[in-house]
């Protein structure tokens, strides 16, 4: 509509940015659309959204840096679905005059679906599952119980203590450990601490991830890692990419390390047609699917509406 600000909504792969909340309230004071293609580069964003005003991204499909502010002149109001989101440069915003708000976020999903993961993992879900539609051999794998083995939960927040909580539903011993956890904080999700990384890592059957990435986080399993952990075991990551080295992750698996890994997050989104990720041995991988469930994208976009209402009224909210 002429005249009014413009405003794109990025990264709405499935088509659902308009109808999964109520957009009505903006109708007379912001002109919306959704982008559902993914734009692979800055030059596309740029193309994309040059007349924006208020652009609306998912999570941490499109990055934006400061090169990409700076090739924004008209951007005024930036929104991240969650409260967090890494790939945003909040102090190049602030230097481009860019406010940045998110969204309420539900911590259930991603917990949910990291025992998509490991189940899947345990009883060959994928193998089987394929060779039955495929009309191949029926049965030709043995399931690793979770009963009676030991999970180590890596990180105890939100997400972490959720996880630990099923573990322990599954009748499964609980092991946890990050660099601040105390035995308090631990025994209060039902889990036992571990005294480091390291013995997380040899005493576990099942790994499973859950801390946020940083300076100390960053490549936390690597090859050293990776060999510590019992070639019976499964690594389980829907946190971050970053923690786990990616090609030490590939040899893993190629030679037999571990029994087995599962990741919904990868270093590069979409994960490229050629990564070795795609072909390795006892690989589930997953396309970033931890939070993409219909009542936390309800609650993304009605932020959403929210939050540009509240700037509009020159009070943003959730501003970060």
């Amino acid at each position: 509509m002429a005249g009014l600000p413009r405003c794109a909504v990025l990264d709405d792969y499935q088509g659902v940015a308009l109808s999964t909340a109520d957009w009505s309230p903006l109708a007379d004071s912001v002109d919306v659309r959704a982008v559902r293609r993914y734009l692979p580069d800055e030059d596309a964003v740029v193309a994309e959204i040059a007349d924006c005003e208020i652009v609306v991204i998912m999570r941490e499909r499109t990055p934006f840096p400061d090169s990409l502010f700076a090739r924004l002149p008209r951007l005024r109001l930036l929104i991240t679905s969650g409260m967090r989101n890494a790939s945003v440069d909040l102090a190049a915003a602030a230097r481009h005059g860019v406010t940045v708000c998110g969204t309420p976020s539900n911590s259930e999903p991603p917990a949910e679906l990291t025992w998509a993961l490991l189940l899947g993992l345990a009883r060959h879900v994928l193998p089987e599952g394929g060779a039955l539609r495929g009309g191949g051999p029926w049965q030709s794998t043995l399931g690793a119980d979770l009963h009676g083995r030991r999970l180590g939960v890596v990180g105890l927040g939100k997400i972490g203590t959720r996880v630990a909580r099923v573990g322990r539903a599954f009748g499964m011993d609980v092991t946890a450990w990050s660099q601040n956890l105390t035995a308090e904080r631990a025994a209060a999700a039902d889990a036992e601490l571990a005294g480091s990384l390291d013995e997380l890592l040899s005493r576990s059957d099942f790994v499973s991830l859950h801390v946020q990435l940083s300076d100390r986080t960053r490549g936390i399993i690597g090859e050293a890692e990776l060999r510590r952990m019992r070639p019976t075991a499964y690594l389980v990551n829907t946190s971050r990419s970053g923690l786990v080295d990616q090609e030490a992750l590939v040899r893993a698996l190629r030679e037999g390390w571990i029994a087995g890994a599962g990741a919904d997050v990868f270093d590069e989104e979409p994960l490229p047609a050629t990564h070795p990720l795609r072909t390795a041995p006892n690989f589930l991988g997953l396309p970033h699917l931890g939070y993409v469930t219909r009542r936390n994208y309800e609650g993304y976009f009605r932020g959403a509406v929210e939050d540009i209402a509240a700037y509009l009224a020159g009070e943003p909210v959730r501003v970060l």
